[in-house]
Order: C-alpha cells, then sequence, then structure tokens
C-alpha cells in the first residue's frame, strides 16, 4: 500500500526552463545600463546553453558571459548575487500543481521534496511557489551532503516519512537522477516526461501532474511483500 509521495523540485514541480526564461529576460532589462551592448536574445540564449538546465553552476556561467561578451562595470559575483536574490520573483510552477497536492494531502498522503541544489536558494523558491506547508521532509542536496542518484539521500527521506521504499512512490522528471535511482532503492517511480530526456522509463509516465493522484490511488490497493 502507497502511503508516501516524494517528489522532485526542477522540471517536476517547478517549470525551471520557463522561470530561467523569465528571470533572464527580467535581468537583462534590470541591468540593461552594463548589459545594453550585448543583444538581448544573444545573452538570454547564451545565458540558457551555458546553464545547462541547471547543472552548471551560475558562477561559471556569469563569469564566461563577462568574458565572451566582454561585459564592463559590473562584476560576475554581482551578477550571481542578483541570480540568488531575484530568481524566485519568477517561479512558473506546472499546471496543476495545488490541486494534485490538495488532492493528495486530503487522502492523507504524507509527501516530501528531495532535490539537488543550493539550500536556500531552492528552499526560497520552495516557498515562492508556496508550497513547503505541503511537505513533511525536504531534503536539499547542499544542506545533506549527498544528492541525487546517491541512494543515501532517498533512504533519509524515507525515514523521516517513516515508510518503506515499497509504501512509497517517487515523482522526477530526470531518468538516472530520478526514476533510475529511486528505482533501486524500491520505490515505485512516475516518471514526468520531458522530450529533453525521451525514451526514459518509470513504473508509470505522466504529462501533467493532475494525473498523479490518479496513479496512486491505483497504486494503493497493491499489497506489497516487505
Amino acid at each position: 500500500m502507497i502511503k508516501a509521495v516524494i517528489f522532485d523540485l526542477d522540471g517536476t514541480l517547478l517549470n525551471r526552463d520557463a522561470t530561467v526564461q523569465k528571470f533572464i529576460d527580467d535581468q537583462y532589462e534590470r541591468l540593461n545600463n552594463w548589459l545594453g551592448h550585448i543583444p538581448k536574445e544573444l545573452y538570454t540564449s547564451r545565458f540558457i546553453e551555458l546553464d545547462c538546465r541547471g547543472y552548471t553552476w551560475k558562477d561559471k556561467v556569469y563569469q564566461q558571459l563577462i568574458n565572451e561578451f566582454i561585459i564592463k562595470g559590473i562584476t560576475w559575483d554581482r551578477l550571481l548575487q542578483d541570480y540568488l536574490e531575484k530568481f524566485k520573483n519568477h517561479c512558473i510552477p506546472f499546471p496543476n500543481l495545488i490541486s494534485m497536492l490538495e488532492d493528495l494531502k486530503k487522502k492523507s498522503y504524507v509527501m516530501g521534496i528531495i532535490t539537488n541544489g543550493k539550500g536556500q536558494f531552492q528552499m526560497d523558491n520552495i516557498e515562492a511557489l508556496g508550497i513547503e506547508r505541503y511537505f513533511k521532509t525536504i531534503l536539499i542536496s547542499e544542506w545533506e551532503g549527498i544528492k541525487k542518484p546517491n541512494p543515501e539521500i532517498f533512504v533519509k527521506a524515507l525515514k523521516q516519512l517513516n515508510v518503506f521504499a515499497n509504501e512509497s512512490a517517487y515523482v522526477g522528471d530526470h531518468p538516472e537522477n530520478d526514476v533510475i535511482a529511486a528505482g533501486k532503492v524500491g520505490m515505485k517511480t512516475i516518471w514526468k516526461r520531458d522530450i529533453q530526456y525521451e525514451g526514459s522509463k518509470g513504473d508509470f509516465i505522466i504529462e501533467d501532474l493532475r494525473e498523479i493522484p490518479f496513479i496512486i490511488e491505483k497504486l494503493k490497493g497493491e499489497i506489497y511483500v516487505q
């Protein structure tokens, strides 16, 4: 019987691609005095390319941008600080996020988040989405000292939720860090389809968050031997 649902954050609950686009457009406009000599489309597209969907930390990204575009009058660390302070103001959730969480909450499932990333930065984004109150545990790799796909971070979340692996489901978009890693621990896996990772497999595949409660209810009736 499924008792708990654990989620990834970026690309699963937070539409990070859309959020990055919104933030970097805003950063360009606000800091136009220093960035205005660069065509906006070029600045934004190069940022997104260097960012690698969040897998390159922004100190490297901004250092590269400073060098490539010969940006003067503002330092890479000031650009980074702007990112840390302002990114949360642009967070875009995937459709049906709150209604999905409300549905699971009403059915008394316990919920958690496991996300890689910087601690306060990710927590700021979770709070910006207005979803912190739904989760009994939130594990962020920087604060935990371990990150996905390390099984230890999944095991820690399960312990904090007081459930066995086969009593839980994990929802994520990354084929290795989320789907394969959670599956190896013994959790049921739900892959939120992402065209960047086409061909990934999970126990279930979804296009929209609203599908999750139906899947969990289906799993609820299944009996597993521990």
